[in-house]
């Protein structure tokens, strides 16, 4: 199955809406090889599988935040709003659909989510170690700072000595 759908594939159908991976319905029926209607029937027929955070409806505004990111609108003229599923309602899918392919494909997919959480964690261990290095160099920063200072200090001439008044005593 890996093979006839590349990983690259289904890592750039997950999206990041409100705070979540999500794949969206069409994008999901594409990769079953069902229509997307199909998949919305099934998901409706078993909805106490698919609690607010398996399955999100998207809101008028994410679906334009979407349709401009894909440029041009593949959406077709659809009566509803698309579904979203977390990566928990995608794993919910592959039992409402049971067939061979939705089981392979979620397995797919289930191995996509977890590259992207491991890309996420070096990503966030990356940004770690570059603000404990920034903070290392801020430090060293104010430290060099400190020796041409020094240095400076050190290579000013000396200050004139106050001159002394020559002139005569009178005892």
């Amino acid at each position: 199955m890996s093979n006839l759908i590349p990983q690259e594939v289904i890592e750039n159908k997950i999206y990041l809406i409100r705070g979540q991976k999500v794949m969206l319905d069409k994008d999901l029926a594409l990769l079953y090889d069902i229509p997307t209607k199909v998949l919305v029937q099934a998901v409706k027929r078993n909805a106490s599988r698919f609690p607010y955070d398996f399955m999100l409806a998207l809101t008028g505004q994410e679906v334009m935040n979407l349709r401009s990111q894909f440029v041009t609108s593949s959406w077709g003229g659809r009566r509803y709003q698309p579904y979203a599923f977390t990566e928990q309602g995608v794993a919910m899918l592959s039992s409402v659909l049971n067939s061979e392919r939705a089981i392979q494909v979620n397995i797919a997919i289930m191995r996509a989510f977890v590259r992207l959480k491991t890309i996420i964690s070096t990503h966030k261990e990356l940004a770690h170690k570059l603000k404990e290095l920034e903070a290392k160099i801020e430090k060293h920063d104010e430290d060099i700072h400190s020796i041409f200072e020094a240095i400076r200090q050190l290579m000013a001439p000396p200050p004139e000595p106050p001159r002394r008044k020559i002139g005569f005593r009178q005892d």
